[in-house]
């Protein structure tokens, strides 16, 4: 098998040498925790947890497109908050991503995330052709 970085012109890529945005061995993909951040300190859309969630899985979608995957592919998500009382507002934002047979999830408060105006990051697990099509 052959570890491939997988990138998206939908999704900014990290500075180089930090880390991948996904990457890519077999039918396996990984990526890495999407936020909202514009890459200037503030966040995509008005700034609610519900928004950043949504613009999070929005970034990971195009990420699994651009690896050959859908979703529904999707295994595993982990998700980091800082406000674990928003969790009713990424669900909200995970119920337009999936639907039936969720992926399995963690959501996690954590005291910060990069930049101070993020509220919401979610990390996946795809397992390339496995999801109900």
């Amino acid at each position: 098998m052959v570890l491939r970085t997988i990138d998206s012109p939908k999704v900014a890529a990290p500075p180089p040498g930090l880390f991948s945005n996904a990457k890519r061995v077999g039918d396996m993909l990984f990526v890495s925790g999407m936020h909202a951040g514009d890459g200037k300190g503030g966040v995509a859309g008005d700034g609610s947890t519900y928004a950043q969630a949504r613009e999070a899985l929005v970034r990971i979608r195009h990420l699994v497109e651009a690896a050959g995957g859908t979703m529904n592919d999707i295994v595993k998500l982990g998700v980091f908050t800082t406000r674990i009382a928003d969790r009713a507002e990424i669900s909200r934002a995970r119920r337009e991503f999936f639907s039936g047979d969720f992926p399995c999830s963690t959501l996690v408060e954590v005291g910060a995330l990069v930049e101070p105006a993020l509220t919401v990051e979610i990390e996946a697990i795809a397992i390339i052709g496995a999801g109900a099509r």
